[in-house]
């Protein structure tokens, strides 16, 4: 009688355990079905959806740690932008209403990519303050689903349809950690370019000074990574940014 209660009451608690670990994870499943069928060119309004109609509470309690919170609203950024553009590549014409402009509707709210951008991901931060500035005013909805710490090297994960962008992966809340170091890796050996002691990086180094903590960070960054060796001494400076529209740069992670 007794082994046979212990049973139910494991199986019991086995069930309850596997169906919140599934709860908190199946909305980053959702981003990464819709960046998938981005991708693959498949139907993907049923997804959109889904993703509008969630409510806030549901989505925030899900997200309830920053793995899941960037590997969720990276895809989803990266998704929206794949698939306003290929709907109409005219928006990237002026860039600056294009990242402002209210299209991203998620959890009931219409946001701009650049609110989830600079208040989701990178934790209210003001757009042009290289990264030094934090906002002053912000929304309860920003507040709700923004990251608790900074993380630079989602730098390297938003593809924002630019040729200089990094490429696209597909974010999974489990792995999401391993991911972005993966693709901070992959991205600095790309782009970093030395000549003696001339060392020249993406301009996204300048842009965000501030989130990778100025010229030591980003040296310490790039030594990580393998770029450059600790020893060596240099004088950084900052590569053009090809502003050419470009989308489908997938590669997986």
């Amino acid at each position: 009688m007794c082994g046979g209660l212990n049973t139910t009451l494991f199986l019991f608690l086995v069930v309850i355990l596997s169906t919140k670990n599934y709860a908190q994870t199946k909305y980053v499943d959702l981003s990464k079905h819709l960046l998938e069928a981005v991708r693959d060119d498949r139907p993907y309004n049923n997804l959109l959806d889904q993703l509008a109609n969630v409510s806030i509470n549901d989505l925030s309690n899900e997200l309830s740690n920053d793995d899941q919170k960037k590997a969720f609203w990276i895809n989803v950024y990266n998704a929206h932008v794949q698939l306003i553009l290929k709907e109409d590549s005219s928006k990237f014409e002026d860039r600056g209403k294009f990242f402002k402009a209210a299209q991203v509707l998620i959890a009931g709210h219409t946001i701009s990519l650049d609110l989830l951008e600079h208040g989701i991901i990178r934790k209210s931060k003001v757009k042009l303050s290289l990264g030094l500035l934090p906002k002053i005013f912000v929304s309860k909805y920003e507040r709700k689903f923004r990251v608790k710490r900074t993380d630079s090297r989602v730098h390297f994960a938003l593809n924002c349809g630019a040729k200089s962008c990094p490429f696209i992966g597909i974010y999974d809340g489990k792995r999401c950690n391993q991911q972005l170091d993966l693709t901070t890796g992959q991205y600095l050996s790309k782009t970093t370019e030395i000549d003696g002691n001339i060392l020249r990086v993406s301009k996204l180094f300048s842009w965000f000074r501030g989130d990778f903590g100025g010229k030591k960070g980003i040296l310490k960054m790039l030594q990580k990574h393998d770029i450059i060796d600790n020893c060596q001494r240099f004088k950084i400076e900052y590569l053009h940014y090809d502003w050419t529209m470009e989308l489908g740069n997938y590669k997986t992670l």
